[in-house]
């Protein structure tokens, strides 16, 4: 089905339905042809630890990632209903209980995901605070009309990526069956495709820039009860993403850092823990597109990026290992039974309480797969991890351990017990056996796992979207949602963007980071400073400091970006970029009323008392005031203590800089006291 978006030149012919789907940073170019015509190559490379990776290792497995970053907008209501954003809190006065189901897309289908999230039969607890949640999140009463401050602020970062504009949005509802949010759809848009940042002189494609809510924030998720916070549900958000075009994990994380800086520096996006989060996708030669959910921090992304590619390729590489054994999709076979009675008396601690308190345990034979439940994926991960993923996730069964396999005998049942479940599976020696326990519907769903993932294994790389673990390896969260989850929002008409309205924001839009950039270098701000700067709030300050009050340029950089990490280390409240303070010392030391020596006291003295710094700045001296302080100095430091020279400077100017600091300039107090010493003799 083709599909249209509209641009400046028109309408516009893409290859996908653009408006209603997810146009991500997919590698399908990577993606086998189907389960019966895996790509004909060796994967005989293995993965050295990460620090000894080079880009030709990576290049030799076909890496390829792309980004999905996203980033709230900083708006005082949500983005379509009129509660303001931004206010978080635990308080919650009440609860809502809601089950999920799937519906059928625009085109008739059902989509994989919310087909697996529906098999979890959850509940799904919000909690909910008055002040910052409506009706309309809840389903209970139409939207509004998107929030026009959020929609400005999305179109002025799709300009900053040289994105093509949409001339006439489309809302669309994107399907979410977690429970993340209560209506089980998000409403989301697109305002700009086909844009490019630059990266070391080569493109880095935008495939897209949308606008969207954002989700609830997941509380905990504990066997069928998943608990929710509503107070971040509804926020705007913009969703930026690239083409599959970063070609080392560290590339990724660099390509991630520059988008960061772009959004940054328009002042408009919030800042802060869970307010920026990245979702990285990452295939290999032969494998598929798998997405990591939901990276908190761009620093862990080139090792979560290393362990996904890892984990891909070892896969693959276990699809070989299957082949050599002629175990196919074709042939593969399996069998659960219920091994209950063997295991009745066990002394195995999880399994005998779960027969004690009535619940059932299943056995799965996998035929021919003896040994291989031991395969690594990630750094000290195993194949039977993947395993243990999909039950936990599917079958609610997330008291872990939740599975036992035979390729780890001595970790768990005795070997007659073994022998006992073996036999009652049929299994022989050349076949892996897999337990799992729990209520009777949970062990029997967790044991149809256990073969459904066994049998992906044939296949090679299934496609995920996969969970950070704190050790930067990551873990299944569940199926790679598709298109068919997409379908057109019958609440809200088309909106069109009118040309007047584009104009009018690019003509204020900031300067882009890179010339901001060239300039600090070009005026010699310091090198540590310079990266910061450009995409600070207080870039827009500096200039004015720079340009209307003639301000030293190293010093307005370095009191607008490295003086507020100082006082933070102090324990002082934190000061904003935008503080009427920063103003005030400008003013101050364009009329020499004020001197850089003098800033950070200054500062300090005002977070500490409360007062504004205009009620702080120093007094100005009287004309000849300092000549006769230095002079006086000069004669207080006389005798044979004061015959060594640099030790008499340096003692006058500790006494001079105490009476005038901030009042004079530190190399003109200098030269003014080296004079007067020179007068004096010793």
């Amino acid at each position: 089905m083709a599909a249209f978006y509209h641009g400046p030149a028109g309408v516009v012919k893409s290859s996908g339905p653009a408006l209603f789907l997810d146009l991500d940073g997919a590698n399908e170019e990577n993606v086998p042809s189907g389960p019966e015509d895996p790509p004909v190559m060796a994967y005989d490379f293995i993965f050295k630890p990460f620090e000894n990776m080079s880009p030709e290792d990576y290049a030799a497995v076909g890496f390829k990632s792309g980004l999905e970053i996203h980033q709230q907008l900083l708006t005082g209501r949500k983005l379509f209903c009129r509660c303001p954003a931004g206010r978080y809190s635990d308080v919650y006065h009440a609860e809502i209980l809601r089950h999920m189901r799937p519906t059928l897309s625009e085109l008739g289908e059902y989509d994989g995901t919310a087909l697996m999230e529906f098999k979890t039969k959850k509940e799904i607890i919000y909690r909910i605070n008055r002040e910052s949640v409506c009706t309309y999140e809840m389903d209970d009463t139409p939207p509004f009309m998107i929030n026009e401050e959020a929609l400005d602020i999305a179109l002025a970062i799709a300009m900053l990526y040289d994105c093509v504009m949409v001339d006439e949005l489309h809302i669309a509802r994107k399907q979410y069956l977690d429970g993340s949010i209560p209506t089980g759809f998000q409403r989301t848009t697109i305002v700009g495709v086909d844009g490019r940042i630059d990266f070391n002189g080569r493109d880095i494609r935008i495939v897209q820039l949308g606008l969207e809510e954002d989700a609830c924030r997941e509380v905990s998720d504990i066997g069928h009860r998943r608990v929710y916070k509503t107070d971040r549900l509804g926020m705007p958000l913009i969703e930026t993403v690239t083409g599959p075009d970063m070609r080392t994990p560290q590339e990724a994380a660099a390509v991630a850092q520059i988008l960061r800086r772009i959004v940054r520096s328009t002042g408009r996006v919030r800042t802060g823990i869970g307010a920026g989060r990245e979702d990285v996708n990452v295939s290999v030669t032969g494998g598929t597109r798998v997405e990591i959910k939901g990276v908190p921090r761009i620093p862990r992304i080139p090792r979560l990026t290393y362990h996904e590619a890892m984990r891909q390729w070892n896969l693959l590489r276990l699809r070989e290992e299957l082949v050599r054994r002629s175990v196919t999709t074709a042939s593969f076979a399996s069998s659960i039974e219920d091994v209950t009675k063997p295991l009745k008396r066990t002394r195995y601690t999880p399994i005998e309480a779960a027969v004690k308190a009535g619940m059932i345990v299943c056995g799965v034979r996998l035929n021919g797969f003896a040994g291989l439940l031991r395969w690594p994926t990630q750094t000290d991960t195993y194949f039977s991890q993947e395993i243990s993923d999909r039950v936990r996730v599917i079958a609610c069964l997330t008291v872990l351990p939740n599975i036992l396999h035979s390729d780890s005998p001595g970790e768990s049942l005795s070997s007659s017990e073994w022998t006992a479940v073996k036999k009652a599976l049929g299994a022989r020696d050349e076949d892996a056996v897999v337990v799992v326990w729990g209520g009777e519907a949970d062990a029997r769903l967790g044991a149809q796992e256990i073969a459904a993932r066994a049998r992906e294994a044939t296949i090679g790389v299934p496609s995920e979207t996969r969970q950070a673990l704190p050790d930067d390896t990551n873990g299944f969260e569940r199926i790679l949602p598709g298109p068919d989850r997409m379908y057109p929002d019958t609440d809200l008409p088309p909106k069109k963007i009118g040309p007047g309205r584009l104009k009018a924001i690019r003509a204020s839009l900031p300067p882009s980071v890179q010339e901001r950039e060239r300039w600090y270098r070009r005026l010699g701000v310091p090198a540590d400073v310079v990266e910061c700067l450009s995409f600070s709030p207080a870039a827009r300050l500096f200039e004015t400091a720079v340009k209307e009050h003639a301000v030293d340029p190293k010093t307005a950089a370095v009191i607008l970006i490295q003086y507020p990490k100082r006082l933070k280390r102090k324990g002082l409240p934190p000061l904003p970029p935008d503080a009427p303070a920063f103003a005030e010392i400008f003013e101050a030391l364009a009329e020499k009323r004020l001197f850089r020596e003098g800033v950070l006291p200054l500062l300090e003295a005002s977070l500490a008392q409360g007062k504004p710094v205009s009620d702080l700045l120093p007094a100005a001296g009287r004309p000849g005031d300092l000549e006769k302080d230095a002079l006086r100095i000069a004669e207080t430091l006389r005798g044979p203590r004061f015959a060594d020279g640099p030790r008499r400077m340096r003692r006058a100017m500790g006494l001079l800089m105490a009476e005038w600091r901030g009042r004079i300039d530190g190399a003109g107090a200098a030269r003014l006291m080296a004079d007067r010493l020179g007068k004096v003799s010793p």
